[in-house]
């Protein structure tokens, strides 16, 4: 797709348009509307096809580059070799775009994933007129807009619509295994309830601003440094550490966030950024206004991408931190660890350069008896129903977790994954009685985080 200098509020594109695409079957009942994509996530979420949605999506969004790298990306997808989409964007662009979406009604379904600063608005605005929502995370980066996104939430169960946020990570195989395994107690036994020293539960997660994406190097709008506008580490990605911890430990259960969450402590702290490396990830010529109250000097950007939360949820101790570096080691890229810790086994997770930077699963026993393996292997037969292939391999701490490629599906895929997910919630028009409140859960966890660590003086 060629870049378009856009001079006119409304365009009307083509990308990759056949003669088919018009054509609407009875079984395509959702409508897609993308508002204001600043983020790759927004994208993504169309790099797939859906039987029940319309390959006509409208965007709406203001004049600029984040509009053209969105749709980019989606010419990507319509022209690859392989099994290429067959999207057709109609486009507003304008400073109204906003009004315009919430008064032409021109679908049901709305994807948000962009400038986090002003996304609750987006969410209760696109609510409050009746839109089904599908957003990105986080929905909101401070304390300030947890009441807003609780009132959302409750204007949604009045439109009766679905407001819903893309948790990737729960499709993510390794993750998924983990969750079984820990639900099997002649395995796993029991969750331990921890201390704030040695918690249950602890999730980590290092990611990096240079990265690749649908095989090219990812260009980053220049306010995504800017954690007022993205967010801190501790209430970005640090919202599906919560939520696999919430999802992992207490698996369809109701959490109360007034009873069940207490934060221990929390801390934060900067990734350094220089001149050119904000160059290179951004494509422009320096950083913008709004990023020198960031700027230790002419030259290096201070974001606090980095964060720690050490909680207690029902009781059960647990840590979640994120860690964001500039750029992955040579083969290497974003890293995840994760530990559940049973009363006879531990469940880690680990992806670092033993494991080629690839997620493994480890079963490690810690006080069992009797014929331990047996269980093993009885509990690998049960899994293999849903998991065909799943087998395991002994090693001196106990097994490893071999995983057939073809679950090994990427970060990327799993935006289809959600998606198919909430489009299954839309057919019966409610989501599982839990999902919501763990939702307003998670958010508090993360906001009431960041209230703490700015308080704190603590680092790491």
């Amino acid at each position: 797709m060629k870049f378009i200098h856009i001079n006119k509020t409304l365009l009307s594109i083509g990308l990759g348009l056949s003669s088919t695409v018009f054509a609407q079957s009875q079984k395509q009942t959702v409508n897609l509307i993308t508002l204001d994509p600043g983020h790759f996530h927004a994208a993504l979420v169309q790099k797939n096809m859906y039987p029940e949605v319309s390959s006509t999506v409208h965007v709406y969004a203001p004049v600029g580059n984040d509009l053209h790298y969105h749709l980019d990306r989606i010419n990507s997808y319509n022209s690859r070799a392989d099994k290429p989409t067959d999207w057709h964007e109609k486009i507003y662009a304008g400073n109204d775009y906003l009004e315009k979406m919430l008064a032409e009604k021109k679908g049901n379904v709305v994807v948000i994933a962009g400038n986090n600063r002003i996304k609750a608005d987006y969410l209760a605005k696109s609510v409050g007129a009746g839109f089904n929502v599908l957003s990105d995370k986080p929905m909101i980066i401070a304390s300030k807009d947890f009441a807003k996104l609780q009132a959302t939430f409750k204007k949604a169960s009045e439109k009766k619509v679905l407001l819903y946020d893309i948790m990737t990570e729960r499709y993510e195989i390794s993750t998924m295994l983990q969750r079984a395994f820990s639900l099997i107690p002649s395995v796993f036994g029991k969750l331990e309830k921890g201390t704030p020293d040695n918690p249950a539960v602890t999730k980590e997660s290092v990611h990096h601003f240079y990265k690749y994406v649908s095989g090219s190097v990812l260009t980053r709008p220049n306010w995504f440094m800017d954690v007022a506008q993205q967010g801190e580490g501790i209430v970005d990605v640090t919202t599906h550490l919560v939520d696999l911890i919430q999802w992992e430990c207490f698996p369809e259960q109701v959490i109360d966030y007034k009873k069940d969450i207490k934060i221990i402590n929390a801390k934060r702290w900067t990734t350094d950024m220089t001149l050119n490396q904000f160059k290179t990830i951004t494509k422009t010529d320096g950083f913008p206004t709004f990023l020198k109250k960031d700027l230790a000097n002419d030259t290096t950007l201070k974001i606090y991408a980095n964060g720690e939360i050490n909680y207690q949820l029902k009781g059960v101790h647990a840590k979640a931190s994120v860690i964001w570096a500039y750029k992955a080691p040579e083969g290497g890229g974003d890293m995840h660890y994760s530990i559940m810790r049973g009363t006879k086994a531990n469940l880690i997770i680990r992806q670092g350069a033993e494991q080629a930077f690839k997620p493994t699963l480890y079963i490690e026993p810690v006080n069992v008896s009797g014929n331990y393996e047996a269980e093993i292997q009885k509990a690998i037969a049960e899994l293999q129903k849903d998991f065909a292939g799943v087998s395991v391999k002994k090693n001196t701490k106990g097994w490893e977790v071999i995983i057939p490629e073809k679950y090994k599906e990427g970060h990327e895929a799993h935006f289809g994954r959600v998606t198919e997910k909430y489009l299954e919630f839309l057919k019966v028009g409610k989501l599982p009685a839990w999902e919501v409140p763990n939702m307003i859960s998670k958010y508090y966890t993360t906001t009431k985080a960041l209230e703490i660590a700015k308080k704190s003086k603590s680092t790491r």
